[in-house]
């Protein structure tokens, strides 16, 4: 029973976390158990399929407007998660174009403004995934749209894996996910992605490698690894994904 509580305590930090729904909790809730952190990030991949899918199912009320609903579906996307890993991108590219002028990376990453780069560089992302996602819902690519979503937050169970953070969260985090949940995950979600595509593996293994492609790349860059380099890897998987999907349509 105890461990049936953690899990569902898990689920719901998970949407609680990485979506805006509205997800409530008791007092008594500890959320801070290893379990509970570990039942967190194997879900994430979920939250993806659930957005994914919702975003499919206001687009079927709004076929009618073309364009226009799909440009309203992939907006409401990028709002249900609260633009959190978007921000990240900000933070990023900041301390980024920071460690180039000799300044400390990471004391610019923590700043609560942010700075003309980071703005530039995160509505360019925020424009090329609302076009992909558009392009997609109008070509009928919607299972392909679904398992995007969901490979995104799959390749960020890896990046938990292998790297080391700057960062006291991220490095409980990475302590409470062990290897069971992380094959678990794997397992469960890719069975879930091959009924909704045939070359959902192939797709896999792409987003995991551009994963550590760009958290490397970015490491190399600013000398660690934190949240935001997370998101803002999670990011660039799910635009690179979109593009490279969108050409094979």
């Amino acid at each position: 029973m105890h461990k049936l509580k953690n899990l569902y305590l898990g689920l719901k930090f998970s949407f609680s976390y990485f979506s805006v729904l509205p997800i409530s909790f008791k007092a008594s809730d500890d959320l801070s158990q290893k379990e509970v952190l570990a039942f967190m990030l194997f879900f994430f991949p979920l939250v993806g399929l659930v957005l994914g899918l919702g975003t499919i199912i206001l687009f079927s009320f709004l076929t009618h407007l073309t364009w226009f609903g799909a440009l309203i579906s992939a907006t409401v996307y990028m709002m249900s998660y609260g633009f959190l890993h978007t921000e990240a991108i900000c933070d990023v590219a900041d301390a980024i174009y920071a460690k180039h002028s000799g300044k400390d990376a990471y004391s610019i990453i923590k700043e609560p403004t942010v700075g003309a780069m980071g703005v530039l560089f995160s509505t360019a992302t925020i424009i090329l995934k609302i076009a992909g996602i558009v392009f997609l819902l109008l070509h009928n690519a919607l299972m392909e749209l679904v398992s995007i979503f969901m490979l995104s937050r799959l390749s960020l169970l890896l990046l938990f894996r292998v790297h080391t953070f700057h960062s006291s969260f991220a490095t409980t985090l990475k302590e409470a996910l062990a290897l069971p949940y992380v094959f678990f995950a794997f397992s469960l979600f890719s069975l879930i992605g091959i009924m909704l595509i045939d070359n959902f593996m192939m797709f896999l293994l792409i987003a995991l490698f551009l994963a550590l492609l760009l958290s490397y790349s970015i490491k190399k860059q600013i000398g660690f690894v934190n949240g935001d380099v997370l998101g803002a890897s999670l990011e660039g998987v799910e635009v690179l994904l979109l593009i490279i999907i969108s050409t094979t349509l």
